[in-house]
């Protein structure tokens, strides 16, 4: 079994469930007192998200590109950046890592194109769904439509992101205004979904909408379970 490695904090709720599935799929598919074999470096959120809406991300570059080399002298055979907004400065981080980066944008868009979805809608933080770093892969690498909420819809699910889901808050007000804007996004066209953010999974569950849902997080995680138990170096 190959060792894991999770760049987290970002938030640390959503690392938890990195660390859930990482480890619950270990058992499942090894059985007995098997577990992942994992090295985490979580990081203080507070210090990056100033740091984000500062535009300031060679900063954010540097910090991130020294806790990953953390991970890689400490054991990691490849690593995972447990969050969709900050592989904006993936680039950054991989030409300095001597580890593999197992990309989130790339594992969702895998998983689309093995379910023949070809036009979906993307919600997140407002640097995810503004900015081509990440719609930018999924259309020119491998062919899919993403359509993203209007102004009004990228203010709310970004809010709710920071204001409420990175502090582990859920509220069903905030689930509705969610289901409003997947409604939306379906009504133009949008076969499914990308939950985006990390964190958008602890408020938005496949038994809310008829919408297909993709999970980053989980499907991160599946992908790094395939990866860590597989024999091919």
């Amino acid at each position: 079994m190959k060792t894991i490695g999770l760049l987290g904090g970002m938030s640390w709720e959503s690392t938890l469930s990195y660390y859930r599935a990482l480890n619950e799929g270990v058992k499942k598919q090894c059985g007995g007192l098997n577990s992942a074999k994992i090295v985490l470096n979580s990081v203080n959120f507070a210090e990056l998200e100033v740091l984000q809406h500062q535009e300031r991300w060679d900063e954010i570059a540097d910090t991130l590109t020294g806790a990953a080399r953390n991970v890689a002298s400490a054991g990691a055979d490849f690593l995972l950046i447990c969050t969709n907004t900050m592989h904006k400065v993936a680039p950054q981080i991989e030409q300095r890592l001597a580890i593999p980066l197992l990309h989130i944008a790339d594992a969702t868009a895998q998983q689309l194109q093995a379910d023949g979805i070809q036009r979906v809608g993307l919600l997140g933080t407002a640097f995810t769904m503004e900015q081509s770093f990440y719609k930018g892969r999924l259309s020119e690498q491998y062919g899919i439509e993403v359509l993203v909420p209007d102004a009004a819809g990228r203010t709310d699910v970004h809010r709710i992101i920071y204001n409420e889901l990175c502090l582990g808050q859920i509220q069903v007000q905030s689930r509705q205004r969610y289901l409003e804007v997947i409604d939306h996004l379906h009504q133009q066209g949008a076969e499914a979904i990308i939950l985006g953010c990390t964190e958008i999974a602890l408020l938005i569950k496949p038994q809310h909408t008829d919408v297909p849902l993709y999970d980053t997080t989980a499907i991160h995680a599946q992908a790094a379970l395939e990866c860590a138990l597989s024999s091919k170096e």
